[in-house]
């Protein structure tokens, strides 16, 4: 990849779906992801493999991997909370894996009821499964800003944090504005710690757009090096904490803002429109979505594997 390529990390198979209170057929799905194809992706998170207790949005993941198409030039990713994860990830033909930690001990423990330290211990059995089949990790982390429990995040923290998943084995940290209510200066910030512990090309950005200003925070990391960014086409997904606002930032949008601050994705932007189209489709009208209320500590929370 060139200083003036992006790579776009397509997230509506999974982050754009998995809150969606009504459960999309599996087929329809597959037909969404494929759409996706047409648009030239060159990386696509299309399920996750944890507990359908928690996530039963994408309880047929396996169902979903086996059916759509699978070009070589494609690498479909899934995230995986544990062994139990893995191992179905890897009978699903997984090109690659995520894991998720937090910068937020209240988020983590409510995320995957376990605090930053547990979550490291829990990564070390799937780093090195993953290492003994040759399946690249992608590490996650939530809440880098902002959490609504515990305040404003410390950067050093991501950065240590970032650093401690590189050394693990992750090829690459998306640092997630989850709440995405950050500013460009509050990603400076961030940035200035990150890149200087882990660099650059070994960062993404996953910013929600609750706030309007994914865009522009994905502008401000440009300079830093940053050359790919989580989105998801028709903007689909939403922020559990921000009740009707918009949740992830549309990839058509950051595509066509790309190509006209002279960056490269690769993409298609008619097939972009068009795979818009159908995901705006299956967006459930906020009449229809049940209370995003956040859980309280004996609840579990509803939304479990949010980067």
């Amino acid at each position: 990849m060139t200083q003036n390529s992006v790579r776009i990390f397509e997230m509506s198979p999974r982050d754009g779906l998995q809150n969606e209170p009504v459960f999309t057929l599996t087929a329809t799905k597959i037909t969404r992801i494929n759409l996706l194809l047409r648009c030239d992706f060159a990386d696509i998170e299309a399920t996750s493999f944890v507990s359908p207790k928690w996530v039963p949005q994408l309880a047929d993941g396996a169902a979903v991997m086996v059916a759509i198409d699978r070009p070589p030039s494609v690498s479909y990713a899934a995230l995986v909370p544990n062994m139990t994860g893995f191992d179905h990830a890897l009978a699903a033909g997984v090109d690659s894996i995520g894991i998720f930690a937090a910068a937020s001990q209240s988020f983590s423990q409510k995320n995957i009821n376990c605090s930053i330290a547990e979550s490291l211990g829990r990564f070390q059995p799937v780093m090195a499964a993953a290492a003994a089949h040759k399946i690249p990790v992608r590490g996650y982390i939530s809440m880098v800003v902002h959490c609504p429990d515990d305040g404003d995040t410390d950067p050093q923290i991501v950065a240590d944090l970032a650093s401690r998943m590189m050394d693990m084995g992750c090829y690459q940290i998306s640092l997630g504005d989850t709440v995405g209510m950050a500013k460009p200066p509050a990603i400076q910030k961030l940035l200035d710690q990150c890149v200087h512990a882990v660099g650059g090309a070994y960062l993404a950005g996953h910013y929600h757009d609750t706030g309007g200003q994914a865009l522009a925070n994905i502008a401000a990391s440009l300079p830093y090096g940053i050359r790919c960014f989580d989105a998801s086409v028709g903007g689909l997904g939403g922020c559990p904490y921000a009740p009707g606002a918009a949740g992830n930032v549309a990839s058509e949008a950051v595509a066509e803002m790309l190509s006209k601050a002279g960056f490269a994705t690769g993409l298609d932007h008619d097939a972009l429109a068009v795979a818009a189209k159908f995901a705006s489709s299956l967006r459930q009208p906020p009449a229809n979505r049940p209370s995003t209320k956040r859980p309280s500590n004996n609840q579990p929370s509803s939304k479990r594997q949010t980067p």
